[in-house]
C-alpha cells in the first residue's frame, strides 16, 4: 500500500512539473519524455489513458503494451486516425526507439492535445527495465547463438539495427562492404525479429555497433557512425 501511495504521489509530482512548464512557456499542451517505470506508473494512475503504439503493425504484432492502439505514423492514414483521439484525455505515445514517438508527439501537439507522455528510449529501454508487457515478443537468435557467432579467431562486429531506421540504413551499405572484404565478420541483427536478444544484449538504441575479440567486447558504438571513423576502430 505504501509503496503504490509514493508511486501516485511520484506521478503527481511530475504531473505538476509538467504543467508548471506549460505555464512558463504559455503552451496549451504538456508534453513530457518519461522513463519506462514512470510511464507504466502513469497508464496504471490513469483511468482515462489512451495508449498509442506508432509502430508498423509487424512491430505491434510480435511485442506490445498492454491495451495499446496501433496507429502506424507512416501510414498515410496517421492523421486522420490521432484526429479521432479524445484531445481532452492525456495520451500515452511509444515506438521502437523514440524517434517515431517523438515525431507523433509534435503532431499530437499541432493538432491541441491536452497531455502528451512519451515513453523515452521506446520499447527498447521498456525490455531493458524488465517491465512485462503481457504480450509474447518473437524470440528470434538466442543469447547462447549469438555466444558461439562472437567466440571466432576473427575480429567481429555486430550491427544492431532495424528495416526503419535512417542512420542504420545510411551505415549499410558501407558494412556490407567491410563484411565483403572478409578481413573481419560482421553479424548484422534485426532488432525488430530479435527482440530477446536485444535486451540482454542491453541495446536500447540504433544502430548500436559492437566489436568482439575472441568472444570479449572490446568497443560499443550507439548512433550513426561515419565509415572512416568505423575503420579506424577495426
Amino acid at each position: 500500500m505504501k509503496n503504490k501511495l509514493f508511486l501516485l504521489v511520484f506521478f503527481a509530482i511530475l504531473l505538476s512539473s509538467c504543467k508548471k512548464e506549460e505555464n512558463q512557456n504559455g503552451d496549451k499542451t504538456v508534453f513530457e519524455s518519461i522513463e519506462p517505470k514512470a510511464f507504466s506508473e502513469g497508464l496504471k494512475s490513469t483511468p482515462d489513458a489512451q495508449l498509442i503504439d506508432v509502430r508498423t503493425p509487424e512491430e505491434y504484432n510480435s511485442k506490445h503494451i498492454d491495451n495499446a492502439v496501433n496507429i502506424d505514423i507512416n501510414n498515410s492514414n496517421f492523421d486522420a486516425e490521432i484526429a479521432k483521439l479524445d484531445k481532452s484525455k492525456p495520451v500515452f505515445v511509444y515506438c521502437l526507439s523514440g524517434g517515431r514517438s517523438k515525431a507523433a508527439a509534435s503532431k499530437m501537439q499541432a493538432l491541441g492535445f491536452s497531455k502528451i507522455y512519451e515513453l523515452d528510449g521506446g520499447m527498447m529501454k521498456w525490455n531493458a527495465s524488465g517491465i512485462e508487457t503481457g504480450n509474447v515478443s518473437k524470440e528470434g537468435m538466442t543469447k547462447a547463438d549469438f555466444d558461439k557467432l562472437i567466440n571466432s579467431d576473427q575480429k567481429v562486429l555486430v550491427d544492431f539495427y532495424a528495416e526503419w531506421c535512417g542512420p542504420c540504413k545510411k551505415m549499410a551499405p558501407y558494412i556490407e562492404k567491410i563484411s565483403n572484404e572478409g578481413k573481419i565478420k560482421v553479424i548484422r541483427i534485426d532488432v525488430d525479429q530479435n527482440e530477446t536478444l536485444a535486451t540482454e544484449m542491453k541495446v536500447d538504441a540504433l544502430p548500436t555497433l559492437v566489436i568482439f575479440e575472441k568472444g570479449k567486447k572490446i568497443w560499443e558504438n550507439v548512433g550513426y557512425l561515419s565509415e572512416e571513423d568505423l575503420r579506424k576502430k577495426l
